[in-house]
């Protein structure tokens, strides 16, 4: 890397986490001009600072190429691969069990830009945008994320989220929830598993209480909300197709699990 170097990108530790999970160059053919750890570190540089493509620094390889591997690797599922197996090992470092037993749901309405593409107006939030539901384990990662438009009721939204526990996540026994996910959901979840009940916990704020408080559960879903905020390029959603809004979210969390393990002894 014959340039000075950016606050996002990796160092050593975390390339070396990262670059076996990352595809490699075909065989046969040209060697590539740009080595793939400039490229992840522009997809990086691009998300965290929120700019455009076509306003990459000239140091990075050209916006196109940048933009070219981010979609390819979008489009054949390697962003959410790359996620999920640094979550793996992020949950073994804690000594976790790899299957959650129990995880958090939320949603969170962003505005977006003129983009265009799909988008409602959420009345509760007054927000002309879309909506991002997420569920996270007690640790706040990620574990399912679905963009809409915000205009979908959260109730619809989460239907769309947890229908991934049909087939995935056998050992979940509890989500849980704000008082928005409250009513028919419930049964839904209940009954989304003829043999392994899920139940769908709703974590209430007292009456009584005045003013903000911490509600247990609650606050590990909303920090991982902040962690996502960090990223500029997720102030707002900028992005034409839902998927590509999905794919910078696991982007993000990428970036922040992988300069976690870094930090920790091989295990």
């Amino acid at each position: 890397m014959n340039r000075q170097p950016y606050p996002t990108d990796l160092s050593d530790a975390e390339w070396h986490r990262l670059a076996p999970l990352v595809p490699k160059p075909k065989a046969g053919g040209r060697p590539p001009n740009y080595p793939r750890r400039e490229i992840v570190n522009a997809i990086l540089y691009v998300v965290r600072a929120g700019c455009a493509w076509r306003l990459l620094p000239h140091e990075f390889p050209s916006w196109r190429i940048v933009y070219y591997y981010f979609r390819l690797w979008k489009l054949q599922g390697v962003w959410k691969r790359i996620h999920d197996r640094l979550r793996k090992w992020l949950r073994r470092a804690e000594h976790r069990h790899l299957q959650v037993s129990a995880a958090i749901l939320d949603s969170q309405s962003v505005k977006t830009t003129d983009r265009g593409g799909e988008h409602g107006y959420d009345a509760g939030k007054k927000v002309n945008g879309r909506k991002r539901q997420i569920l996270v384990d007690t640790l706040g990662l990620l574990l399912v994320v679905c963009v809409t438009a915000a205009s979908t009721q959260g109730r619809d939204g989460a239907k769309l989220l947890l229908k991934v526990l049909s087939n995935h996540w056998t050992r979940l026994r509890l989500i849980w929830a704000d008082s928005s996910y409250a009513g028919e959901l419930i049964e839904w979840v209940r009954q989304l598993r003829e043999r392994r009940r899920v139940k769908l916990e709703i974590v209430r704020r007292s009456d009584a209480t005045k003013g903000f408080v911490v509600l247990p559960r609650r606050w590990i879903v909303e920090r991982t909300f902040g962690w996502l905020n960090r990223c500029r390029r997720l102030s707002k959603d900028y992005e034409y197709l839902t998927e590509t809004s999905e794919a910078m979210i696991h982007v993000a969390m990428i970036n922040l699990m992988v300069r976690r393990l870094a930090r920790r002894p091989t295990f």
